[in-house]
């Protein structure tokens, strides 16, 4: 296993974490992990050096926390750091700060957390806990023992990232970030922002949730077999990411035990600076590669937001963009039917065309809401 820097912390985390939100799971659903399976999978991962844990009150439908306190007896807990998040949305007053790290604290069987973060923050969450005093209360948390480091995992846009990096002295972030997201949420430009400040980043969703391993597209397939060094599609995903020195460790959600194997012997080849500059430009390649295969030419800009209707359009727009690059039908129409609020979705367009008057890429937007919407419900009530 390598070892990186976390930064300012005198402590080396491996190159590789171990996220537990996509453990294997039984009859479909993921409330019911494979216990024997999984336990096996993260106490694979740690004898072959990896001393990063991370869960999540609300993964495995709450089932996620509970199992990891089981799997880590037997003298794993002493072998790794352990780290859970606040789970944001639950959080209606100061009581609950304690209320609910007192949960986790049993559900983990353990009497401290080593990297505690404040889940998910947004728009909405954010000024909320700040206002509800949560500084002060992690304080307070940290001086009794019970956490031990405070950062935050971050799901919003880049000048709230960097408000959030500014209102503390946090130790570590966790964002979303891989070599196509790199202008998506904090992106490339939060990452700098953090690690500038000297905060260790945590990245997720390294592979895109698994789409960057899926079978690529003809156009991306090519770029891929013409490259001088040959490796797999997750191996690529993986490198690009360690290559680079404000990268302190990545997660990887592993669900099977090929994926710890194949993963570890990734980790074990990874380091800052590992790759060439002619494999870094095939990485850029595939990235335009993946784009050329969007059919609508949404930049993200939301000259035509707000919608007074309240259409997502932007986030729809990207959601069919990703199924058209990475052929996942099944994600894509998960995240529109199940993710996505009701009230957001393309069938509220009332068709006033005030949008359309704005988007300086000039999009037919009424006609691609339209057609987002007929496929990505297609199968959903099929």
């Amino acid at each position: 296993m390598k070892y990186r820097s976390f930064g300012k912390l005198d402590w080396k985390p491996s190159a590789l974490g171990f996220g537990a939100m996509r453990l294997p799971i039984l009859d479909n659903d993921t409330a019911k992990i494979d216990e024997p399976l999984a336990t096996r999978m993260i106490r694979t991962a740690i004898d072959a050096g990896v001393n990063y844990v991370d869960t999540a009150w609300p993964y495995h439908k709450e089932q996620s926390e509970p199992f990891v306190g089981r799997c880590l007896q037997d003298g794993y807990r002493d072998k790794v750091k352990l780290a859970t998040k606040m789970p944001s949305w639950l959080i209606k007053e100061e009581a609950d700060f304690d209320k609910h790290l007192n949960i986790q604290l049993a559900n983990l069987q353990t009497d401290h957390i080593d990297f505690y973060l404040l889940h998910a923050l947004n728009k909405t969450y954010w000024p909320n806990l700040r206002d509800l005093g949560v500084f002060e209360w992690a304080e307070k948390a940290i001086a009794s023992g019970r956490i031990r480091h405070l950062g935050f995992s971050f799901h919003d846009e880049l000048p709230l990232f960097k408000e959030i990096v500014d209102a503390y002295d946090w130790t570590f972030c966790q964002i979303m970030y891989n070599y196509m997201d790199i202008a998506f949420q904090a992106g490339r430009e939060g990452l700098y922002h953090a690690a500038n400040k000297g905060l260790a980043v945590v990245v997720m969703e390294p592979l895109r949730g698994g789409s960057l391993t899926q079978a690529a597209p003809q156009p991306v397939s090519d770029l891929w077999s013409s490259a001088a060094t040959q490796r797999s599609q997750a191996d690529w995903a993986l490198q690009w990411l360690w290559h680079q020195p404000e990268v302190s460790l990545l997660l990887s959600g592993m669900t099977e035990m090929s994926h710890v194997e194949e993963n570890l012997q990734s980790a074990s080849k990874s380091g800052v600076g590992t790759l060439s500059s002619d494999e870094l430009a095939v990485v850029d390649r595939v990235r335009e590669a993946y784009r050329a295969l969007s059919p609508i030419p949404c930049t993200n800009c939301k000259y035509c937001m707000p919608c007074p209707s309240g259409v997502a359009i932007p986030n729809i727009f990207s959601t069919y963009n990703a199924y058209k690059m990475y052929g996942d039908e099944e994600g894509a129409k998960r995240i529109y039917n199940q993710f996505m609020k009701p009230e957001n979705r393309a069938d509220q367009c009332v068709e006033c065309g005030q949008c359309e008057q704005a988007c300086p890429q000039q999009i037919e937007i009424i006609d691609w809401l339209k057609k987002a919407h007929a496929f990505l419900t297609e199968t959903a009530t099929s």
